[in-house]
């Protein structure tokens, strides 16, 4: 009898507004999915958030809502739509996943939906860039995602394409982060992988959608 192929191990940050229990709780259909080929670790913003979320952005309330970086000044607000007046707590997002990265690692795959897409894409980039904190992962699934915006036209996702492979996933229905984002995102990665769906903003794992996942992660498994 053959012994079972090792699993992938995929760091997974969650988006704005959620927590690490909350985003674990939420992939529940995706990690039943990937069981046998894939073990999710979870890590959420460093900053916390306070206050109603907005009516676009429905969901259950998360217990300790938290966020990567805030688009506003002094507020504990952020919108991927428009340009920031500022991309405070950047920093302290990226020294995060930098330090699970040593912690936690060797991972061979991010996993990020919403602005922990827009925050692993980033990640790859200064990755790929030979930022010693961010060794470059086999692949990328971005769920949700967008390019991300820098204030006063200086976007701070660096220039060059990305060579790794990537999966894109987007709703078609996604009244927060719409479908054009996450295309525009995609076009930043060489021979990226999209997988397009019917719904809003939420981490897909209907029957179409999971052989998508299966398929990609099949042609990295140890």
């Amino acid at each position: 009898m053959s012994e079972p192929r090792p699993l992938l191990r995929i760091l997974c940050l969650a988006g704005f507004r959620q927590s690490e229990r909350g985003f674990r709780e939420k992939t529940g259909s995706l990690r039943k999915a990937l069981r046998g080929r894939a073990e999710l670790l979870y890590l959420s913003g460093p900053h916390s958030i306070s206050g109603p979320a907005p009516a676009a952005d429905p969901g259950s309330p998360e217990e300790e809502p938290r966020g990567w970086w805030f688009s506003e000044p002094e507020a504990a607000a952020f919108s991927a739509l428009e340009e920031p007046a500022e991309c405070r707590g950047l920093d302290e997002a990226l020294g995060v996943v930098g330090q699970a990265l040593a912690e936690r690692g060797p991972v061979d795959g991010l996993l990020g939906f919403s602005q922990g897409a827009a925050l692993a894409a980033l990640v790859c980039a200064l990755g790929q860039a030979g930022d010693p904190r961010f060794p470059l992962p086999r692949f990328v699934i971005l769920i949700s995602g967008f390019r991300p915006r820098g204030p006063r036209g200086a976007p701070p996702f660096p220039q060059a394409p990305l060579s790794l492979p990537s999966l894109h996933v987007l709703g078609e229905t996604d009244r927060v982060i719409p479908a054009r984002e996450s295309l525009q995102l995609a076009d930043c990665f060489l021979g990226a992988v999209t997988l397009s769906h019917p719904g809003g903003h939420f981490v897909p794992a209907a029957a179409p959608q999971r052989q998508v996942y299966l398929k990609f992660l099949d042609q990295f498994a140890k």
